[in-house]
Order: structure tokens, then C-alpha cells, then sequence
């Protein structure tokens, strides 16, 4: 590992760092990592002293979409991630080495930097030997072996958090997430195919910054990203509530903005933070650009359904229910979901109108 002296204030201020450049970057990782602007001191002090951590990202059955993901965050910039906050030991795709020198290298930071070095999973694990072997050993035996005396466990993905695609049914590899692998071991999971850029170095700005995984729901999520659901603050959330949907692509609807709820959209059970930090930059998000939200961040995503059809009718609104599913599970429990939330806004209007006619 470079550099592992320094500080990670120390490393910015030798690539040509400002001072005022390292209060920029601070102030850019307190928003990443879903941060009060309050907090922004405890912040630079926390960068001034701590430094740069050895990371270890393995690539399992996986589609490489969370690794090209990662490097195009923005806010705080990959460079800034790779060069002043972590020292990057291992991934097959990002390593000038390969084969041995690669697999040596993994093994130098396990023997010489234990409850030291954060482990990235990207990708589901087969549980059959044959389906996944790396430099002769199986996915399942170099997860245990790097696992075991890592800090933490950060599964990058659906595929490692939940199960992903290669989980889908019939799942011929017997792919499972790392949780059911792992449970000696603290592990964050960051869904999503793939995740959001800057939710992924968020989480793993957090780890560096404070030395303690940030707060999690009970799906082992990070709070600060994944607390609310794509519908609660998505940009067509009014059309919804007014009973607005396209019913088609390229409709009047859909040129208008109206909610796509009815085309497919899984926002009102899906949560992520698509709608508040949007990707690219912040430039966009797939609703916003006029596509349905297909849920990827949640379970079993891959399964549940049709992409494009309607889930179930909603009491209140204009929504039509879709004769193919009904009776299954998923329908009922999103239907009686929405239909609250429906009930409680209608209900919350009109009080505010009773109010206004006071």
C-alpha cells in the first residue's frame, strides 16, 4: 500500500491540494454522505487525521455495472476517492496487474493490514464450486478468506445484496447474496443495478471519515440513501395525487409529465434515492427522463413481474388493476400500501380545504 503514512489532508496537499481545495472536498463528502451541514467540521477534522484505508473489491458474478458505477462519482470525484481517501489493493476491473501478481497482492493486504482494509462485493455468490472459480479457488472460499479479517463489508449491488439477476428464477448457479455467506461481520448493503455513483463513495466515505458503518434500516441499508421511497419525492408525485397517468409511451400523458404508475412504475415500493440525488451528475433520473422505475434496488426485482405492467388498482385514484397478477402476494401488499398513503393524502387535502372555507 502507497502512502500509508499520510493523511488523507497529507495526500490531497501533495497532488497540489489548497487548503481552501481540501475544504471544498470536505464540504462535498458531508453532502455525499447524506450529512447535516452542521456536521461539515467534525468532518475536515476527521480528514485531517485519518488516512488513507487499504480496500479490497471483489468481482463475483457480476456484470461489472457497479464498478463502472463507482468511477463515474462526481461529488466527491473518483480521483479524489482513489488517490486521497482509499488505496485501491484489488479489482479485476480497474488492476494494471492480473492473474498471479493480482491474487498476491489481495493476499499481502489480508496478512499485513487485518480489521484494517474494507471489503467491496460486487456480484452474487454460486453456491456450486464449478459455476465461479477465480485463480483455481471457488467465489464462496475467496469471499471466506477475504471476509475474515476485513473491518467491514460493503455488498455493492443487488447481486451481492440481495441476489440480483443471476438469483433470478431458475437461478441454475444457486447464486446467493453475501449475507447468507457472511454473518460474523458487519455488512452495509448498497442495492441498486447498479447503485447511484455518489451513494456508493457516500458509504464508503462514511467508513473512512468516521471509522464506524453509518446507520442502517433493518434491511441493512444505509439510512441517509435508501429512507425514503422513489414516489415520496419523485418530480410526477403530483400528477399521482391528482389522478394524472400516461397510458401509454408517447402519449399526451407522458409528453405532459403525468405519473407513470399505470405504465409499470415501481416508485411507490421501491426506495432509493433516484429522485433526490438523480445520476449522472444529478442531471437525471429513469422516471424523470420518461421511463418507469423497475425497482432494482429492491429484492427479488428481476422477478416481480412484467417491467411496463400495471401492478394493481388503487382505491381513490384512476389506476386499473392487471388481471395477470392477480392473487399474487406482491400486488396485495402494494396495493394496500398505496392505498393508505392515497387515503391519508386525500384525507390531509381535505382537511386543508375545511380549514380554508373556516
Amino acid at each position: 500500500m502507497n502512502n500509508d503514512k499520510k493523511t488523507i489532508y497529507q495526500s490531497a496537499l501533495s497532488r497540489g491540494f489548497t487548503r481552501r481545495d481540501f475544504l471544498k472536498m470536505c464540504a462535498m463528502l458531508t453532502a455525499a454522505m447524506g450529512l447535516d451541514y452542521t456536521q461539515n467540521n467534525s468532518v475536515v477534522q476527521a480528514m485531517e487525521v485519518s488516512k488513507r484505508v487499504p480496500v479490497i473489491w471483489l468481482q463475483l458474478q457480476d456484470c461489472t455495472g457497479c464498478s463502472e458505477s463507482f468511477i463515474r462519482s462526481s461529488h466527491p470525484k473518483i480521483e479524489s476517492v482513489l488517490l486521497d481517501m482509499i488505496s485501491l489493493e484489488y479489482t479485476e476491473a480497474l488492476s494494471a496487474a492480473s492473474g498471479h501478481q493480482i491474487e498476491e497482492a489481495r493476499k499481502h493486504v489480508i496478512q499485513n493490514y487485518p480489521g484494517e482494509y474494507i471489503l467491496a462485493v460486487e456480484g452474487s455468490i454460486p453456491m456450486h464450486d464449478e459455476y465461479l472459480m477465480v485463480g483455481g479457488v471457488s467465489a464462496k472460499q475467496t469471499l471466506l478468506e477475504t471476509a475474515k479479517h476485513a473491518k467491514a463489508i460493503l455488498a455493492y449491488g443487488s447481486c451481492s445484496s440481495w441476489g440480483g439477476i443471476p438469483a433470478a428464477y431458475p437461478n441454475p448457479t444457486g447464486a446467493r447474496p453475501i449475507t447468507d455467506i457472511i454473518k460474523d461481520k458487519p455488512i452495509v448493503r448498497v442495492p441498486g443495478c447498479p447503485p447511484i455513483a455518489e451513494v456508493m463513495t457516500g458509504v464508503i466515505a462514511h467508513l473512512i471519515t468516521f471509522g464506524t458503518i453509518p446507520d442502517l434500516d433493518h434491511h441493512g441499508r444505509p439510512k441517509a440513501f435508501y429512507r425514503h421511497r422513489i414516489h415520496d419525492k419523485c418530480n410526477r408525485r403530483a400528477y399521482f395525487d391528482a389522478g394524472l397517468f400516461a397510458e401509454s409511451f408517447g402519449d399526451e400523458g407522458s409528453k405532459q409529465g403525468y405519473c407513470l404508475y399505470k405504465l409499470g412504475c415501481k416508485g411507490p415500493t421501491t426506495y432509493n434515492s433516484c429522485a433526490e440525488m438523480r445520476w449522472n451528475g444529478g442531471v437525471s433520473y429513469p422516471i424523470q427522463s420518461g421511463n418507469p422505475c423497475i425497482g432494482c434496488s429492491e429484492s427479488n426485482f428481476w422477478d416481480q413481474g412484467p417491467f411496463y405492467t400495471r401492478m394493481a388498482e388503487i382505491p381513490g385514484t384512476q389506476t386499473t388493476i392487471n388481471p395477470e397478477l392477480i392473487g399474487a402476494g406482491i400486488v396485495g401488499a402494494a396495493a394496500a400500501g398505496i392505498a393508505i398513503h392515497a387515503g391519508v393524502t386525500a384525507f390531509l387535502n381535505k382537511s386543508n380545504d375545511k380549514e380554508g372555507d373556516e
